[in-house]
């Protein structure tokens, strides 16, 4: 389940900050100690000495085992005077011990050939951050999603707009709620202020807290870095087609709104069918409807988001402008 290469980075560097911190402040302690028990640095390099005939005496052949069981049982007198004297001082037993924030690990964020939990819970959080400060609403949530903004007017012969989209905001809902990665994709369309943007991140939010994958960016910044990468116009070390793959949902924004091309048509296209393919979930909003999508790209795309989307019709006024 991958997540953009600057998460890893970032996961990584405060992991090496943690442990960091913890060795200077292990050093510190020790110093403290050494300070008051100055025998201790004696025992200490004892033991180091120690160990270093152990390792030798392996190759010794007949007599090794017994030279190594009488090394070993020095070794432990001296752990033993070194802990009486830590006692006589004050200090506890595990004074010198490294306060890792995961001892499991020692903040190195792998447990021999898998990572730590640790290290995947701070990705996560780092990927939730950096969703959120990207975001144009920041992330939103399903609380803050007004039903009263919308009109009591008909939407059908059945529903008023508000009722229409109190269904929209329940369906919403359920879908966060029971997300998993066989969940359908979803297109939401209508005019530009009418909460698309608002639900399809607080859907975001309540997948993130899940623990699965979630890429969101508008429509047009995806293009602009698939071209980028495409073409060796830029430095950066992702592989966005790679991401826009594997993640377990993907949010478009905004679709047709960037600009339109051959290679923007192909690139779209080949998201939505490869997920499609995948039985892999994509929420894109757009401001269009299924007959200008298929206009404006392609009509192989209109019939994938027909035939493979289910599609839900946003209504009403600008809440935006309702909220000023």
């Amino acid at each position: 389940m991958p997540y953009a290469a600057s998460v890893y980075r970032k996961a990584k560097q405060i992991l090496a900050e943690r442990r960091q911190k913890a060795l200077n402040e292990q050093e510190a302690r020790h110093a403290e100690v050494s300070a008051a028990c100055p025998e201790i640095v004696e025992l200490e390099m004892k033991m180091a000495q120690q160990g270093a005939n152990i390792v030798r005496a392996i190759g010794m052949g007949e007599n090794a085992q017994e030279y190594i069981y009488k090394l070993a049982q020095e070794n432990l007198a001296v752990q033993e005077r070194k802990a009486a004297l830590m006692a006589q001082a004050g200090f506890a037993a595990d004074y010198l011990q490294p306060r890792y924030t995961c001892p499991k690990c020692g903040d190195t964020g792998t447990c021999g050939a898998y990572y730590c939990e640790c290290y995947k819970k701070l990705v996560k959080e780092i990927a939730y951050t950096e969703l959120s400060e990207k975001s144009p609403l920041k992330l939103c949530s399903f609380d803050k999603f007004d039903i009263k903004l919308y009109p009591d007017t008909n939407f059908d012969s059945s529903f008023t707009v508000r009722e229409h989209m109190a269904q929209i905001l329940n369906f919403c809902k359920d879908y966060a709620s029971d997300f998993d990665l066989s969940s359908p994709s979803l297109l939401m369309t209508g005019r530009t202020g009418l909460g698309k943007t608002h639900l399809s991140l607080a859907i975001a939010e309540q997948v993130l807290k899940k623990g699965f994958t979630v890429v969101y960016d508008t429509t047009q910044n995806v293009m602009n870095k698939l071209q980028r990468e495409r073409f060796g116009k830029g430095e950066s070390d992702e592989d966005t087609e790679l991401l826009l793959e594997e993640c377990d949902l993907l949010i478009l924004d905004d679709l047709g709104t960037e600009f339109s091309t051959q290679f923007t048509v192909a690139a779209l296209y080949n998201i939505i069918n490869t997920r499609m393919l995948k039985n892999a979930p994509v929420i894109i909003s757009t401001n269009l409807s299924v007959k200008e999508i298929g206009e404006k790209y392609s009509e192989r795309i209109a019939s994938r988001l027909i035939g493979d989307y289910i599609c839900l019709i946003f209504d009403g006024r600008d809440i935006r402008q309702l909220r000023e």
